[in-house]
Formats: structure tokens, sequence, C-alpha cells
């Protein structure tokens, strides 16, 4: 049975998502951690993960009502949206397409996935200074602002939309910005709205039908390892075309 908001809060590492912890929980259907940010909150619903997230930064215990998704739970469905060359290999985007596939919210709010890190000397995230893995040099995550582009607009083709709860000046996300007191009041108003309607259709078609053309898709979701196969170039220009058709409108 769905939530009667159908709201998924995504929690990541950023040092605002500490701002999550007074959050009431009634107001979200779920709520989704990434990696480390288990520890915002001990009622999380699900915890997403890479393969190499080292066991020691696991919780010590899970509640019966919570699962632990790996994977082999988040390459098919990452899948079902082109595969990560297109979304972009970093867990925000791929726990937001998880969320997306599996849960099938009318909202994905996030909070602590600005990605946009502190310089030497303050923390980089909420738990102290962590590695900044989406701006590793990777040919996915040439263009972070044109991934959130093209997950706001594949969410929108579900009638989800997709808003940002971040108080943080900055955001590599281009989506809406929005506050609790505006979820707890207008939720109705947010989940009749499909942002697909930000978009410039003929951009976000072309998009799409060059994803479909290069066939940059791998059952296993490594897709590090058909790198000779892929053209950063190519990938560059998809992400231009994602920008145009969310900056045209």
């Amino acid at each position: 049975m769905l939530h009667q908001s159908n709201i998924v809060l995504i929690i990541g590492s950023a040092p605002d998502a500490l701002r999550a912890r007074a959050w009431d929980k009634k107001l979200f259907s779920h709520v989704v951690a990434i990696n480390n940010a288990w520890q915002v909150r001990d009622d999380w619903d699900f915890l997403l993960h890479p393969e190499d997230f080292p066991a020691a930064r696991m919780p010590l215990s899970i509640a019966l009502q919570q699962t632990v998704i790996s994977a082999q739970d988040y390459v098919p469905v990452q899948n079902d949206y082109g595969g990560f060359v297109y979304a972009g290999g970093t867990m925000a985007f791929t726990s937001a397409y998880w969320a997306l596939g599996q849960l099938r919210p009318k909202v994905l709010a996030f909070i602590g996935c600005d990605m946009v890190y502190a310089a030497t000397g303050k923390a980089t995230h909420f738990y102290g200074n962590g590695q900044a893995d989406p701006l590793r040099r990777d040919v996915s995550l040439q263009s972070l602002e044109a991934k959130s582009a093209r997950l706001r607009y594949l969410a929108a083709q579900q009638h989800c939309r997709c808003v940002n709860l971040s108080q943080a000046a900055e955001s590599r996300l281009l989506f809406p910005r929005s506050s609790l007191a505006e979820l707890q009041a207008h939720t109705l108003a947010l989940t009749a709205h499909n942002s697909a309607d930000c978009f410039d259709q003929t951009y976000a078609a072309q998009a799409q039908q060059r994803e479909f053309d290069l066939n940059y898709q791998y059952a296993s979701g490594r897709y590090w390892e058909h790198l000779a196969l892929i053209s950063a170039s190519e990938c560059a220009a998809v992400d231009a075309l994602w920008l145009q058709a969310l900056a045209r409108v």
C-alpha cells in the first residue's frame, strides 16, 4: 500500500544532511540512506551502498523493517533507466533511480546530496572528511548537472517531482529548492506537478535517441570494464543535450 504522501527522502552525506535528524518520519513514505548516511537517523527504510563500501562502516544492527540494497538489487533497476554511463556512476543518482523504479514516488526529496565539497580544512561530510566520489575522473561524471537534469526528466515521465531540501548556497543538482514546510503544506500541489513541462521535448528526445544509438549499456553495471568502447566526447555531447533541454524553457 502506498503511503498517503508517497514522498521518498534520500539522504546523502553532505554536512547539512544532519538537519534531517529532526524531521518527522510521518511526512515521508520511505527514507533512503546512501552509504554512511544511515548514521543520520536510525529509522531509515533502505540503505544503498556500492560494492566496495567497507564492511566496517555498515550498521552493527538492522531492524526488521530495514533493508540493505546492494549492487545485485540496484543494477537491474538502473539498467531499466539506461544504465550507469548515462545516469552517472555515483550513489546519489543510483539511489534515486532505484527509488524511482522500486518505490514509484510522487516526490523525490534530496538532502545532503549537493555534491559541492568544502575547501581544505573544512568537513566535506557530516561525519568529517571523506572521499569526494562524484568528483573523481570518470566518463560518466563529466557533468553532474546534466545527470541531474536527466534524472529530473525521467522522474517527470513517471509524474514524480525531484526537489532539493538543502539550504547550501551551491548545488550540482538542477532541482527546484523546497523546504520541509512546503512539503508539509503543499504536498498535493507538489505531487500534481509534472516537471516535464520544464524541458524542451525536442532536445530531450535527441538526448535519449543519442543514448540509444551509442548503446553504452552493460548488464553487469561495471561500465569501467568497457572503457575502451566508451567515448568521453560522445558522453559529453549527450550531457550537453540534457542541459540544453532544461535550459531552453
